[in-house]
């Protein structure tokens, strides 16, 4: 009989995945756009149309390979799937309206002049738009201010009178007709207010008062506040004083002197932000009294039946007039005020955010002061607008049968329905009934061929629900014709014959001239596929499908080839490796050798992606024999995640074969299970874990680790018993720190290596002991005289061991056998200093530190000597010199006291004026202990007076005589005169007038001269 056609399959998936790309070409839509359409209840969101037809969700479309294995491949059922993937772009059908149009609110003092009203919609072919005004169709030629760009209408120079009202947007093409959602048309403005003067108010104090705003006309909301005596001064709301954003007046329950005044009533418009004043109301006190104590009057209160779209923002108000000044308080009657609701301006106001159906009921404001109380009652109803529950589809239907068409809203009230056919009216009569939500039409036709629409709407709203009805009447057709279907021997194979007519053809099979009549082993189905059970090398040959109906009929033949079974062998089937080593699986199919084979590898049953684990997974190449062809798979730098089933689909035209084998991979072990900390001590802390997977290698040991605040990182910890081998789930981690707050991991080794660490535990705290640690570096020195300065090197708190942490300070002079101690609270604590007048300076102190908490007293430090503070110095320095060496400096040098307590750690210069006073002069130190100084910044030809005494820490010895030295005379202060110069070659001679010095200055013993070259360009 031939070869068969072996790269079918091949071409057929390369078709169906083309097709499926042109699909999602042809819906460029931006993100915008699709918010538009989630948000608007009458665009066709669930249609068929408004998305590419038989797209996966989730990206490209999968093969679906139990699929290939479960039924016989068909060449019919792939052409066919190819029919299902048709795209808009030859695909023709009604319009679908991608954007609608919305109400909208146009200020009328806008530069701009223009309103537009937006309508967008797609079809094949091109739909066409038209406008309606209040159900008058909008004419452009009689009216010059309408326009129109695309769907879109442009109204210019827009006026409230004649173009304020419904609008909606009509679009169509050959095949029906779409009504818009209607869309309001307002426009915003705010009038002035009259110019006429308004009369006084005149009250008592105490008495109440309503201050009348009487706004403008004006349209949409405005929102109102007082001006008391001049702009910007505006009334503050308190629970006196309360402007209504309902009626726009002020109210004051009780009048204070302080509230005479000029009141004007602002109010703003919310849409354009325009602002205008009222004319002034004056305040007034009368004088014949104070207004006594009188109950509340409630002025400002919410309507008796208050009706709120669901979502909105609710604001009840209510405010009374009183003396004194009432409270306010609110209550849900049979109910509970709803937790998200809030108290505004002094609790006059109840705001309900967010409000929904179950926010419904009945309200109660209550004013209330000691003269008595009122209360007033109304009524909170939320309403909703309908929201589609169900809506209609596309549909495509042979005529004479019968539709059926239901679409349902939900809404308070109760949504009604009506129907429309092409954008008119559509009504039982004839073969037509509508019966709310439900459409029955008998014995389609094809006039009744059309756009349709599904309206629920109550008095708050409308939506609507679009779909496009098709009556198909066509003579049968194959659009592939002939077809060839390969099958497997022994298995099933299924021959479809689906032929494009309306109505439904009959369908008769003939295989050669004779009629094919259904037995045992072949089958005639339901849906007109010919089953041939077990087939055979005899079932081969041309198949006959002829579909007939009142229009025409049409044949097609499909060619049935037989093949042998396919077998396939993966090897190794299991094998066991070691995490980083590498292993080959080898898959080999023997096969009819007429057919090409293709191969799938798998891992744990989702196909192995080479690019994405390329790393790791490499297939190489086919190998083809005569009756069987092999690939490899080989995983290289194998991981603990690589350990499972791998498969080898192979498949030819005529079937698929499936083959698995088992990987084993030995790796460190697993984390151990959740750490419990079962008991704490001040010294150990009793662990338990579940164990760890083993990974193919037994666990050897575990390790206990633990982390604290003092830890860097996590710490190895000893534990009992050690080692903790792996057949164990619990141990003593031990030596750890009192009072320490520890959190603990287990770790888990074998053979190869040791695993991933467990979750931490949670934090526990070792219990209180008797500190161990004394103070380290402990010594002392220095100090003021008579102190004996002691200091150490805090404990960490990591050893503290507890609560009520402190040192211990024990010294004694040396030779004597009592200790004297001190406690020091604070743990942070360096330094203890002990003063006594009677012992002499560098006394010698044997000193230790010890520590102890709230448990007890923990151990000292060794003993070590210190000295109690020096003396300050006891003698004056000796052989003090003084001598100029300039007409400002003046060289002072001494010798240092004899050695002995009272040691100097520097020394202190004074330094004066022989004609002045000691106390006016200045003093400079030393850099430690310097024997030499330099004094600087002193007047010539003066002499000066210096002392010099040594001092330390304790203080300042005594001076020395004061010795006294001169300073220089200043040099010469002005420059020779009449200076001349005569040039001889390369010789200057210079002359000059003698300086005479001055009996203030130095003698001149010479000059010296200064040359420096300037060079001159030409």
């Amino acid at each position: 009989m031939g070869s068969p056609w072996k790269p079918f399959l091949l071409l057929s998936i390369i078709s169906g995945l083309s097709d499926f790309a042109r699909a999602v070409a042809a819906r460029p839509i931006s993100y915008s756009a699709v918010l538009q359409m989630r948000q608007d209840s009458s665009s066709p969101v669930l249609s068929s149309r408004s998305r590419p037809r038989q797209l996966h969700s989730g990206g490209p479309v999968p093969l679906d390979w139990s699929a290939f294995s479960s039924h016989p491949l068909s060449a019919l059922s792939l052409l066919s799937s190819q029919e299902e993937h048709r795209t808009e772009d030859t695909e023709e059908f009604g319009p679908v309206f991608t954007r609608e149009p919305d109400d909208v609110i146009f200020p009328l003092e806008s530069d701009e002049k223009k309103v537009m009203l937006h309508c967008e919609a797609r079809g094949n072919p091109p739909p066409t738009y038209s406008w309606y005004i209040n159900g008058t169709k909008v004419d452009s030629k009689t009216d010059y201010r309408y326009s129109f760009i695309d769907g879109d209408l442009i109204i210019t120079n827009a006026s409230e009178i004649t173009d304020y009202g419904k609008y909606q947007c009509q679009t169509e093409n050959s095949f029906g007709t779409l009504l818009s959602r209607d869309a309001l048309l307002q426009f915003a403005y705010l009038g002035a207010f009259g110019t006429r003067a308004r009369g006084g108010v005149s009250v008592r104090e105490g008495q109440g008062v309503v201050l009348m705003c009487t706004p403008p006309p004006h349209s949409p909301e405005i929102i109102y506040s007082w001006v008391f005596n001049e702009f910007p001064s505006f009334v503050a709301e308190d629970s006196r004083r309360f402007i209504s954003q309902v009626t726009g007046n002020l109210y004051v329950s009780k009048v204070q002197p302080s509230d005479v005044g000029s009141y004007i009533c602002l109010v703003k418009n919310t849409v354009t932000n325009a602002r205008v004043l009222s004319p002034p109301t004056p305040l007034t006190l009368k004088t014949d009294g104070v207004m006594g104590e009188y109950e509340p009057k409630i002025e400002v209160h919410f309507p008796t039946s208050v009706l709120a779209a669901k979502g909105v923002t609710v604001r009840l108000e209510c405010f009374a007039l009183g003396n004194p000044v009432p409270t306010i308080t609110w209550r849900k009657i049979n109910g509970n005020i709803p937790k998200k609701a809030r108290l505004r301006k002094s609790q006059a106001v109840l705001e309900i955010p967010n409000i929904q159906l179950e926010d419904s009921g009945t309200y109660e404001c209550k004013a209330e002061n000691p003269r008595g109380g009122t209360v007033f009652k109304g009524h909170l109803q939320v309403y909703t607008l309908p929201q589609w529950v169900r809506m209609i589809n596309d549909t495509q239907m042979d005529s004479g049968e019968k539709l059926q068409w239901e679409c349902k809203a939900i809404g308070r009230p109760r949504p009604t329905y009506r129907w429309l056919r092409n954008g008119l009216p559509l009504t039982s009569q004839g073969r037509v009934e509508t019966v709310n939500g439900e459409l029955t039409i008998h014995k389609v036709q094809q006039t009744d061929s059309g756009m349709y629409q599904c309206v629920a709407e109550n008095k708050y709203g409308a939506v609507y629900s679009n779909a496009e009805l098709k009556i198909l009447a066509s003579a049968p057709a194959f659009v592939t014709n002939p077809v060839r279907v390969i099958a497997t021997l022994g298995k099933d194979v299924s021959l479809e014959c689906k032929p494009r007519a309306s109505p439904k053809p009959r369908i008769t099979w003939k295989r050669g001239d004779r009629r094919i009549q259904p037995n045992k082993r072949i089958l005639l189905l339901r849906n007109n596929t010919l089953k041939i059970v077990n087939s055979s090398r005899a079932d081969e040959g041309n198949y006959v499908c002829r579909a007939e109906n009142q229009l025409g009929s049409a044949e097609m033949t499909a060619t049935l080839w037989v093949k042998e079974a396919m077998r396939v062998a993966l090897s190794p089937s299991r094998v066991e490796v070691t995490v980083g080593e590498s292993v080959v699986l080898s898959c080999k199919a023997t096969h009819d050798t007429s057919l090409d084979v293709a191969f799938q590898w798998s891992f744990n049953q989702k196909p192995i992606s080479f690019q994405q684990d390329g790393s790791h997974f490499e297939s190489i190449q086919t190998v083809r024999a005569r009756q069987s062809s092999t690939v490899d798979l080989m995983i290289r730098s194998i991981l603990l995640k690589h350990a499972g089933k791998y498969g080898c689909r192979a498949q030819t035209s005529a079937d698929t074969v499936f083959a698995e084998a088992e990987l084993l991979v030995r790796g460190p072990p697993g984390p151990p299970g959740v750490v419990i900390v079962e008991e704490i001590t001040d010294t150990t802390a009793t662990l338990s874990w579940s164990r760890s997977l083993d990974n193919h290698s037994p666990i050897s040991t575990y390790n206990l680790q633990a982390r604290s605040p003092f830890s860097l990182g996590w710490q190895t910890v000893k534990t009992d018993p050690d080692p903790v081998t792996g057949v164990m789930e619990s141990a003593v981690a031990v030596e750890l720190n009192p009072w320490v707050e520890y959190e603990f991991r287990v770790v888990a080794n074998n053979a190869i290596g040791t695993g991933d660490p467990s979750a931490p535990s949670r934090k526990v705290r070792t219990k209180e002991a008797v500190p161990a640690v004394a103070p380290s570096n402990v010594s002392g020195g220095n100090g003021r005289r008579h102190e004996l300065v002691i200091s150490w090197e805090p404990v960490s708190e990591e050893f503290q061991n507890g609560e009520g942490f402190g040192y211990i300070v024990a010294f004694r002079a040396n030779g004597t056998r009592g200790w004297k101690e001190k406690m020091v609270t604070s743990a942070d604590a360096t330094m203890y200093k002990y003063r006594d007048e009677t012992f002499p300076p560098l006394t010698p102190f044997e000193v230790k530190v010890g520590v102890y908490n709230n448990k007890g007293d923990g151990p000292f430090s060794k003993v070590v000597v210190i000295h109690s503070a020096e003396g300050e110095p006891r003698e004056a320095p000796s052989d003090v010199k003084a001598y100029s060496i300039s007409s400002s400096e003046i060289r002072v040098t001494w010798k240092p006291p004899n050695p002995g307590p009272g040691r100097p750690r520097g020394y202190e210069l004074s330094y004066w004026k022989e004609s002045e006073q000691e106390e006016s002069g200045k003093k400079q130190h030393t850099v430690k202990n310097e024997t030499s100084m330099v004094l600087t910044g002193l007047d010539g030809n003066s002499v000066y007076l210096i002392t010099v005494k040594g001092f330390n820490n304790i203080g300042q010895g005594p001076a020395n005589g004061p010795v006294s030295a001169k300073t220089r005379k200043s040099p010469p202060a002005q420059p020779p005169t009449n200076l001349m110069w005569i040039q001889e070659g390369n010789n200057i001679s210079l002359s000059w007038d003698p300086v005479k010095a001055k009996d203030n200055e130095s003698d001149v013993i010479g000059c010296y001269s200064n040359r420096r070259a300037e060079v001159t360009s030409r």
